[in-house]
């Protein structure tokens, strides 16, 4: 019988819930790659960003152009519901992959896990699985959640987000 720790157990509960967000079932491996830090606080390492890896810069470019591109629709109020799901399903299916391919050093990953929280809140409401009266709140957390991501990760022409506004 294996024995887990509780940072395991504690992972593991997170990740199953991102996994019933994503639909990703058994795709997470909790052992392997651990978002579970109960209190992510979003920190430099050092007064410096945390390194970052080719997985987490792809997934994060892929997010970032998922949501750019659909703020000026967000924002003049043509964004249908059909689109909001699919933009929520884009930035899901992106964080299952950073997940299950990003290796950081447990201190980066950590702080990442500050990121993603805030990505999956985003998520939440632009799929209206947290009732709001206006989703487009939900993409302006994700736009948050994109330039938290610059403030504290070194990926290489990192820009903030073009917002619009």
């Amino acid at each position: 019988m294996k024995t887990y720790s509780a940072k395991n157990l504690l992972a593991a509960g997170i990740i199953a819930a991102l996994a019933g967000l994503t639909g990703a079932g058994n795709a997470f491996a909790a052992e392997d790659h651990d978002h579970g830090s109960a209190a992510a606080v979003l920190q430099l390492n050092a007064g410096s960003k945390w390194e970052t890896d080719a997985p987490l810069q792809q997934g994060m470019l892929k997010i970032r152009a998922a949501v750019e591109d659909k703020l000026p629709a967000v924002h003049a109020g043509e964004f249908s519901d059909a689109q909001y799901q699919a933009l929520g399903g884009a930035v899901e299916q992106q964080i299952t992959y950073i997940v299950e391919n990003c290796k950081l050093t447990p201190a980066a990953d950590a702080v990442l896990h500050g990121v993603i929280a805030e990505l999956v809140d985003g998520v939440d409401v632009v799929t209206g699985k947290k009732a709001v009266s206006d989703r487009s709140q939900g993409v302006m957390h994700l736009v948050g959640a994109l330039d938290n991501y610059g403030t504290y990760f070194a990926h290489p022409g990192w820009a903030p987000v073009n917002a619009g506004h």
